[in-house]
């Protein structure tokens, strides 16, 4: 259930970005390309601070941990550069 919750967050937080960056492109033409980059870096400190946890508090090992970060990072990044190299 967790995982879930962090790929939608990670789905929220990819719109609110992209929104920002279509929002601010007739003042700034890269923006839609910082917004995108820009998620990529926090969601990917996110991710990281996830399994940190994971691995530090819940008593997971890395090997356990390290599938969850690549789903939780990959998923929401792969679908914000699709987006932005499909639609913006």
């Amino acid at each position: 259930m967790r995982t879930a919750l962090f790929l939608l967050s990670g789905l929220l937080l990819m719109a609110a970005f992209l929104i920002l960056g279509k929002l601010f492109s007739p003042q700034f033409p890269e923006s839609s390309r910082v917004a995108t980059f820009s998620f990529v870096a926090i969601w990917f400190a996110v991710a990281v601070l996830n399994m940190w946890l994971g691995v530090a508090r819940a008593g997971y090992s890395v090997a356990d941990e390290l599938p969850i970060l690549l789903l939780i990072f990959a998923a929401p990044a792969a679908l914000a550069w699709f987006i932005k190299w499909q639609f913006l």
